[in-house]
């Protein structure tokens, strides 16, 4: 009676470890089977040797031992029947997984709205192979998740600034997307030398009137660029007559592009077979604005305290030299790495100025750095 006790206890006590350990790996679950075991008889002949007499223990003791190889084949049983309850059970995970594949993660196919225009000029969807460049660069930018929601982010810093330039200059407003895929906001040199927000060649920046050495880079400057391209886009319209051809000359030059119109005989941009880059270019612009202006409709949640602050600024004129800008830092009780942020077109750690210019260097407001989002 005690033996058939004992099996039944080890049995329980068994099935119990079984179910309440996670195995990941057959050998721990072997390793899991002999240590329950071991642990199983020592207990039962600790309660025995405890609650027997020492005839009666001694008798227990050999009845167990005689009873040992029927827990021990019944382990065995066990653990094969654990191995296939393992492998069914890592197959219904799989396949639960990619249930909830299945039911929960989902990527649509977005629908192009009916009417679309970039910088008042309707684009011709009729037409099959621009309706399709255009899918493409809403599906890309769309999709390509974190590179757009940093759009988002950066564009509530600096859209403040553009914005009002832009129409000061009778620029439309679609052209700080222009700004926005030239650069994402950051001040970034492209291989070929292009600099800043809207991507200046120093030549061309020179031309449109900004400064640039060694000591100055006004490719840098949000403001400054932002006029100089007011400048060359006023230009290319007053060449073009079409402002998506304007936005395909930032990329290829106008050259290029009065060239290319001669070539095939064309007489707007939508017609032109262009390098791949420069196809793409109002294209991408105009999906970007899509997306800006409804995201909630392509699955961009993004709250106002996620967007970047766009800071209140004093400026603060100099007409002399300035020997080092890291105690000048100092004296506005701000640091060099700040200083440089808010200024990136200073591009020395000192200013000569041997000619006396003035320039504005822009500072935080007292509190701006501290004051929440």
């Amino acid at each position: 009676m005690v033996v058939i006790t004992i099996s039944l206890v080890s049995i329980i006590s068994l099935v119990i470890i079984f179910f309440m350990t996670k195995v990941e790996m057959w050998s721990n679950l072997l390793t899991i089977i002999i240590t329950s075991y071991a642990f199983i008889v020592f207990l039962s002949l600790f309660l025995i040797t405890k609650r027997t007499h020492k005839k009666e223990a001694q008798y227990m003791s050999e009845s167990l031992k005689k009873s040992g190889s029927y827990i021990i084949t019944f382990l065995a049983g066990v653990g094969i029947f654990s191995l296939f309850s393992y492998a069914f059970d890592k197959d219904l995970d799989e396949k639960n997984y990619q249930d909830k594949i299945n039911t929960e993660y989902n990527i649509y196919s977005l629908a192009i709205p009916t009417d679309v225009s970039f910088a008042g000029e309707a684009i011709p969807l009729s037409d099959f192979e621009v309706r399709e460049r255009l899918d493409k660069e809403l599906h890309v930018n769309t999709y390509w998740h974190s590179q757009t929601i940093l759009f988002f982010k950066r564009a509530n810093r600096w859209f403040p600034v553009i914005e009002p330039i832009l129409s000061k200059n009778n620029i439309p407003d679609d052209f700080k997307y222009l700004a926005l895929i030239e650069s994402g906001f950051e001040n970034v040199v492209s291989p070929a030398g292009a600099t800043g927000f809207w991507q200046f060649m120093k030549a061309t920046g020179i031309e449109y009137g900004l400064e640039i050495n060694d000591e100055i880079d006004e490719r840098y400057h949000a403001e400054k660029a932002t006029e100089a391209a007011c400048k060359y886009l006023q230009n290319a319209y007053n060449k073009f007559g079409s402002w998506s051809l304007v936005a395909a000359s930032y990329n290829a030059g106008m050259g290029r592009i009065s060239s290319q119109l001669d070539r095939q005989q064309a007489s707007n941009y939508w017609d032109l077979l262009l390098n791949s880059e420069t196809e793409r270019y109002v294209f991408r612009m105009t999906a970007i604005k899509i997306i800006f202006e409804n995201p909630e409709n392509f699955g961009f949640n993004i709250r106002k305290k996620d967007l970047y602050k766009n800071f209140v600024i004093e400026n603060d004129t100099v007409t002399g030299p300035i020997e080092s800008f890291a105690s000048y830092a100092k004296e506005k009780q701000i640091n060099y790495k700040l200083l440089k942020f808010f200024n990136p077109w200073l591009r020395e750690s000192y200013l000569r100025n041997k000619l006396g210019k003035t320039y504005v260097i822009q500072l935080p407001k007292d509190g701006e750095l501290t004051a929440p989002y």
